[in-house]
């Protein structure tokens, strides 16, 4: 077992939000057909969102790029997929939240918890959501404001999840630790756009959206790799994470798990796989357990 913010992990691989997460059946399968040690839920707020028009999400050469605009049902309707996912899945439950403002995110917080999930993840960081993610996350004063309200209202683990969208990702990060963050993640999807050159039209239906898979991945590990030198709390990287060494490579620059989305598009058992690989990595290099290896790019100057 893995120990993250006094939850217990069978290995350090998540599902991340908004893929595969929107019931407690989906949340199941990742977590027993995919081998995943933790999932984290699809992000939900105060009221019900339809989310952007389509096309909301396109495939591209380097990964995804996509303007979902948060869609969900809102906390009140979504509490029992909690119930059922954590039941079922038998591995931590994560429950990704927003809210336009502090008080909003400790209503949806409070409203959750019913559900049993076992730690939350602020969504701060969603590119293309306006009043939402990043219009928020890119503020040091009302990041730490949000996750000191939700830590009020709960004694879970939380988890802030940090675009990379801003000039300095550390000073954000230092804003969620300030406010009593138990780990923050990183990190969301990077802004662009796609347009179609015959028609001259935007392909998203909300023009511009965020980019994600292995095109992002160096903006993730240098992300990663400057929170670590930075905060006291742990960070569990994301970004362009679909192998084994991809993830060593993010534990390297002070990852503590990391957590894997567009590449669950590919294969449901990315999990498996990449848990596999870092055990016999560790094996062969001749390393204990994944701790050994937390941040040891650091050490090499």
């Amino acid at each position: 077992m893995y120990s993250l913010t006094g939850l217990e992990l069978k290995n350090p691989t998540i599902l991340a939000a908004g893929v595969l997460g929107t019931t407690g059946a989906s949340l199941r399968r990742v977590a027993l057909e995919g081998g995943a040690g933790a999932v984290v839920s699809k992000s939900i707020g105060p009221e019900p969102k339809k989310g952007h028009p389509n096309p909301s999400m396109i495939k591209l050469d380097c990964g995804f790029l996509n303007a979902m605009g948060l869609p969900n049902p809102s906390y009140s309707e979504f509490k029992g997929e909690l119930e059922i996912a954590r039941t079922a899945a038998a591995v931590p439950v994560v429950a990704s939240i927003f809210g336009g403002s502090a008080e909003e995110f400790a209503e949806v917080a409070e409203g959750l918890l019913p559900g049993k999930p076992d730690a939350f993840e602020l969504n701060v960081s969603c590119p293309h959501a306006e009043g939402y993610g990043a219009a928020v996350g890119s503020n040091p004063c009302l990041v730490e404001a949000i996750t000191a309200r939700v830590k009020e209202v709960s004694d879970l683990p939380v988890w802030v999840k940090l675009t990379p969208n801003v000039s300095d990702i550390t000073a954000i990060g230092k804003a969620a630790e300030a406010g009593g963050a138990d780990a923050v993640v990183a990190i969301n999807t990077v802004k662009g756009m796609a347009i179609d050159i015959e028609s001259g039209y935007p392909i998203l239906g909300n023009r511009s959206g965020g980019l994600s898979g292995p095109a992002v991945k160096p903006v993730a590990v240098k992300c990663v790799y400057d929170l670590y030198a930075a905060l006291e709390v742990p960070v569990i990287g994301v970004g362009g994470v679909s192998t084994w060494e991809d993830a060593v490579e993010m534990i390297m620059a002070g990852a503590s798990a990391v957590q894997v989305g567009s590449a669950v598009y590919e294969r449901l058992d990315v999990f498996s796989e990449i848990s596999a690989g870092i055990e016999t990595f560790l094996g062969r290099k001749g390393y204990g357990d994944v701790k050994d290896i937390i941040g040891l790019a650091h050490e090499r100057v």
